[in-house]
Formats: structure tokens, C-alpha cells, sequence
């Protein structure tokens, strides 16, 4: 039965006959040796060996058409931020800097609040006044400056001792000298508003400088750098509106 079953198999899957050879122990054991006769043996194997027949309804163009539906039917996962995660993630950060606002040492922090009042006086006299007056908005300008100046030579300060993480090198000593300079340079404006728009520069300026060149600083000083900064920018911004104001009205009453 076995010798008549096989041919039929061989008819059915192969187109070409099939030999098989008899090894006996001691060609085996030299196959076994030699892998390049192993590989000759399975290159001749895939020669005499035919593929199965393939069925007529997996022809190569279905095939194709059902791996490009499943490649358009199977969508990408992207994974998108929802409006309350980042609304999460802005308040997680805000009360990381409250906190490190709350931590910072009492004199640190009032004195720095202290320092700000000059600043935020001269806006709010001339607003619930009305009018415009040219010797606050001078005296503003001149406190600024000299605020600026402070803030770029807390460097020195700060790089100078032996133990200190910065080095007194020319990029922190020289980099500290730009702010006095644009400080200087707001002075010399007779136009307070052009004064003004030099201090904001200055500030920013030294804000960069502390919050990257610096990275050593504890970030509760960092959050009262951020935070006054944005407290004299507001403030010198709104003198010069105020400034435009008047100034506007002055030319409509005369006309």
C-alpha cells in the first residue's frame, strides 16, 4: 500500500521526481563534517523540489488587495493631549511655583516685594490722577536703572567665591556688565518712553542670563526673578501708555 500511495503523492505535489538517497553511517558522518556538502545537499533538494501547487483563490493579486486593505483599514495610534491633561500639567506647574515662591527665605521674598512698590506706585498715582506727570516717569526710570544695575552685578557676587559653582570667568564677569550699560544708555533718553523700552530690554536681558547661563540658582530664586521682572516690565509699560495717553489728549484739546 505504501509503494502505491507514493507515487500518487508525488504526482500531486511535485512536478519532477523526487530522489531519495540512502545514507549509510559513514556518509553521514562525513556530511556532517562538511558543511559545504550539507549545503549542496539542500541547494539539490531545492532544485529537484517543485512548490506546492497554489490554490486558485490566492492568486497574487488578491493577496496584494488584502494586505493593502489591511494596511488602510488599520488606523495609527497617536496619542494626543486632551484639554484637561494640559490644563493639569499648567496647574501642576503653577503650584510647583507657588510652592517654590512660598519656600523662599522671608527676607528674599520681602524684600524683594518691598522693592517692587516704586515701580508699581508711579502707574497707579498718575492712573487714579488722571494726568501725567513727567518727574515721576523720570523717577521711575532712574530707580529702574539702577534696579538693573544690581541685578547684573549679583553676578560678580555670586561667581566670585572659591566654593562658588560659577566660575569668574569672561562670560559670567562680562556678561554682568551688559545690563548697567543699557541702564546707563535709558538715562540719556529725554524721552521716557524710549528710556522705558531700553529698561525692558535690560531686564530680559538679565532675566536670560539668570535663568540659563546660571543654572545653579534655587529655583525658588528663579520664580522671584520671573515674577518681579514681570511685575517692572508691566509697570514701565504701563507709564509709557500713560505717557501716550496724555499726550494724546493734549493734541486733541488744542485742536
Amino acid at each position: 500500500d505504501k509503494a502505491k500511495m507514493f507515487p500518487h503523492i508525488q504526482r500531486c505535489c511535485f512536478h519532477t521526481p523526487f530522489k531519495l538517497q540512502k545514507l549509510t553511517g559513514p556518509r553521514l558522518l562525513l556530511y556532517g563534517k562538511n558543511k559545504t556538502t550539507w549545503s549542496s545537499l539542500s541547494l539539490q533538494l531545492q532544485r529537484n523540489m517543485c512548490p506546492l501547487s497554489r490554490p486558485p483563490s490566492l492568486n497574487p493579486a488578491s493577496v496584494y488587495a488584502t494586505k493593502l486593505q489591511a494596511f488602510h483599514t488599520s488606523p495609527p495610534f497617536f496619542k494626543k493631549k486632551t484639554p484637561r491633561e494640559s490644563e493639569t500639567k499648567d496647574s501642576g506647574i503653577l503650584q510647583r511655583s507657588m510652592k517654590s515662591l512660598k519656600d523662599s527665605p522671608k527676607p528674599a521674598l520681602y524684600l524683594s516685594l518691598a522693592g517692587l512698590i516704586p515701580f508699581v506706585s508711579v502707574p497707579l498715582l498718575m492712573a487714579t490722577q488722571g494726568t501725567y506727570h513727567p518727574e515721576l516717569a523720570f523717577a521711575q526710570i532712574t530707580y529702574g536703572a539702577i534696579t538693573v544695575s544690581f541685578l547684573g552685578g549679583k553676578r560678580w557676587g555670586f561667581a566670585l567665591p572659591e566654593n562658588s559653582p560659577a566660575k569668574p570667568d569672561w562670560l559670567n564677569l562680562a556678561n554682568s556688565t551688559v545690563p548697567p550699560l543699557l541702564a546707563w544708555q535709558a538715562l540719556l533718553f529725554k524721552d521716557a518712553t524710549c528710556g522705558a523700552i531700553m529698561l525692558v530690554m535690560a531686564l530680559g536681558i538679565a532675566l536670560h542670563y539668570d535663568l540659563s547661563l546660571l543654572p545653579t540658582y534655587p529655583r525658588w530664586f528663579k520664580v522671584l526673578r520671573v515674577v518681579g521682572t514681570v511685575v517692572m516690565v508691566l509697570s514701565l509699560l504701563a507709564t509709557a501708555a500713560l505717557k501716550t495717553i496724555s499726550e494724546e489728549q493734549l493734541n486733541n484739546s488744542r485742536n
